[in-house]
């Protein structure tokens, strides 16, 4: 049986860059159905509505075996939508946010990393629950439940066993936020208990910027795992140290569907220039063929990817290339076909 992935465009730079990720697909001959559909800023600011995502996209979403999300822009103003990532992450119960980060030797040559971030993402601060409790201040209510840590800590611990690795970091900031963060905390201790021989470690928030810019070696090996905001945060951070926000994919899974996306945002200053690094997007495109059963493709353009890049000579501006984006799309599609067909 023929799987299928709904595949948004998104806005700003999501056209460009999911284009690219699909003639990737294309020439390493992709089985999956592709079903092509809108959400996003754009499209609401001409067509209005109560959320970023049609009735007919949703439709489309709730039949497909996963979903693909180009870019999407969340206007920053009270009355706005909900952004695009938050409403199908809560919808669909993706709890976990994937976002794995591994040096490349061309473009820090000084650095070898290799851990992934796992963040929580239907919970804390992003439920945005918040609310006026007098014309000079609000407030935002930041909810930790067992049930949502218990599942996202699990689904971590799983993968350090997978891919055996060896500790578990928590990133907190209990000795603050003593009842959300102790219970988020309470169940890495569970999980811990549960699966032997993988340590575990916790680390504040604060401290651990500073450990990240200063060691971050340290940390190879390890499953980081914290809440939505602060993983958010951390994550971001982890892609400058790598080089560039534009080589960091990622995945949301839940039980039964899965989303994945560049880690990167829009970045409308660059819309339609040809010019931003579409691996982000690629790889997340990968990773999705190997969800819908491709296993073979997925090796292959993580392969032809990393050979790209370290060859160095069809890459963007971001890691001293001067490449466009589809350049180095097609670079890195036609090196995935010929492994393929070894």
């Amino acid at each position: 049986m023929v799987r299928n992935a709904a595949v948004i465009r998104g806005d700003g730079i999501g056209p460009e860059i999911v284009d690219a990720m699909l003639n990737v697909l294309r020439a390493c001959n992709l089985q999956s159905e592709i079903i092509l559909c809108d959400a996003g800023s754009e499209q609401w600011e001409k067509n209005g509505g109560e959320t970023y995502i049609p009735d007919a996209t949703m439709k489309i979403l709730e039949e497909a075996d996963a979903c693909f999300k180009g870019p999407t822009t969340t206007i920053p103003k009270p009355n706005a939508p909900r952004s695009v990532a938050v409403t199908l992450r809560q919808k669909f119960e993706l709890y976990s946010n994937i976002r794995p980060i591994k040096t490349y030797k061309r473009i820090t040559p000084q650095r070898d990393l290799d851990f992934v971030c796992f963040r929580e993402a239907t919970e804390g601060l992003y439920t945005g629950i918040e609310f006026k409790i007098s014309n000079d201040a609000a407030i935002a209510i930041r909810k930790i439940t067992r049930q949502g840590s218990s599942r996202f800590i699990d689904s971590a611990f799983s993968w350090a066993k997978k891919y055996n690795m060896a500790k578990v970091v928590a990133i907190t900031k209990r000795n603050i936020l003593k009842v959300t963060d102790g219970l988020f905390w309470e169940e890495v201790e569970r999980a811990s208990k549960e699966n032997p021989g993988i340590a575990i470690e916790e680390i504040y928030i604060d401290n651990m910027t500073q450990q990240l810019v200063v060691r971050p070696e340290q940390f190879n090996g390890s499953v980081l795992v914290s809440t939505n905001l602060f993983m958010d945060i951390i994550s971001e951070l982890a892609s400058g140290i790598i080089g560039s926000i534009g080589l960091v994919y990622s995945a949301n899974m839940g039980n039964s569907f899965a989303m994945f996306e560049a880690a990167h945002g829009s970045a409308p200053s660059f819309k339609g220039q040809n010019k931003v690094n579409p691996t982000a997007a690629i790889l997340s495109g990968a990773w999705m063929a190997e969800y819908l059963g491709e296993t073979e493709i997925k090796a292959a353009i993580f392969s032809a990817t990393e050979q790209v890049i370290n060859e160095g000579k069809n890459v963007t501006f971001d890691i001293g290339g001067s490449a466009t984006t589809s350049q180095m799309a097609e670079a890195i599609a036609d090196l995935s076909s010929k492994k393929l067909r070894k």
